[in-house]
């Protein structure tokens, strides 16, 4: 993971963003690309409800008051860019070259922010994205998107600054491709923890357990520190079941594959994704 894109909002959850890429960067004195795009106030205007039945005086007041927001996001984005790798000593720099330590560089762009985000991060090893908690203009289901379209591992920022990521990690494991690629995405991660925990869910009879000791006896190879979870679903909420047993083991980050209740509609995600990429207190990384 050398190379991480970071997309900057310019609002108040870009500490916390910021902190959770340093800690993936740490581990592999990795490259953070910091990415802000100006949004045009007509595709703020698309994502915004309040716009759809302005007309006349008030779209052209509408448009206005977007315009002028998106201005201060870029500038607020750039600032906090900079605020932070001062306060971090992280080298700006636009060019590699080599050193022991985290680097970063800013960039900004203009054009469709979903599209342009989109194309950055099949060029990066992660990317790291945060919740907005108000509308930003950005569709909102953008991380979905993200996630099903960028073909690279998508870390989820908390809403509280998080100093590692590799103290605790909880693998959700499941027999499916999406929870082979999301171990194998976060690979560097689990190599670098003091403790991994492998939690799997019981469905409807099933059994799990010579599958997640295999997983678990290939983690051993590694020389990885691991613990093994079993849990009977017995009719109680999935995603409940495994945002409890991170919060026991005091998970600093929990990976999981990302799943969609059908082929034809890949941005329909079951609840499990759905739940860990709204509501997770911990930092989630996700594989589609």
């Amino acid at each position: 993971m050398k190379t991480i894109l970071v997309p900057v909002g310019g609002s108040d959850t870009d500490g916390p963003l910021f902190e959770t890429a340093l800690a993936a960067a740490r581990p592999f004195s990795s490259h953070l690309q910091f990415l802000h795009v100006h949004l045009s106030a007509g595709q703020a205007a698309l994502n915004m409800r309040h716009t759809e039945f302005a007309m006349g005086p008030a779209l052209s007041l509408a448009l206005h008051e977007l315009e002028g927001k998106a201005k201060e996001r870029s500038v607020a984005a750039e600032q906090h860019v900079r605020d932070f790798c001062a306060r971090s000593r992280i080298e700006l720099c636009d060019a590699p070259h080599c050193t022991p330590e985290v680097t970063a560089s800013w960039r900004e762009e203009a054009g469709h922010a979903a599209v342009r985000i989109m194309a950055h991060a099949r060029h990066n090893d992660l990317v790291v994205v945060g919740r907005a908690r108000k509308p930003n203009g950005l569709p909102t289901d953008f991380i979905e998107r993200l996630v099903t379209g960028c073909g690279r591992p998508v870390l989820i920022a908390p809403t509280v600054a998080t100093q590692t990521l590799t103290g605790t990690i909880m693998v959700c494991w499941r027999e499916s491709a999406e929870a082979a690629r999301a171990v194998a995405a976060a690979m560097p991660l689990l190599t670098n923890a003091r403790r991994v925990v492998v939690t799997s869910i019981e469905e409807r009879g099933q059994d799990n357990a010579e599958a997640v000791d295999e997983i678990a006896r290939c983690f051993s190879w590694r020389g990885i520190p691991v613990e093994v979870q079993i849990i009977s679903a017995a009719g109680r909420d999935i995603p409940g079941l495994l945002a409890s047993t991170a919060k026991a083991c005091a998970a600093d980050l929990v990976v999981l594959g990302a799943y969609g209740h059908s082929h034809a509609r890949e941005v329909l995600f079951g609840g499990c994704t759905q739940s860990f990429i709204r509501e997770a207190h911990q930092p989630v990384l996700l594989m589609h």
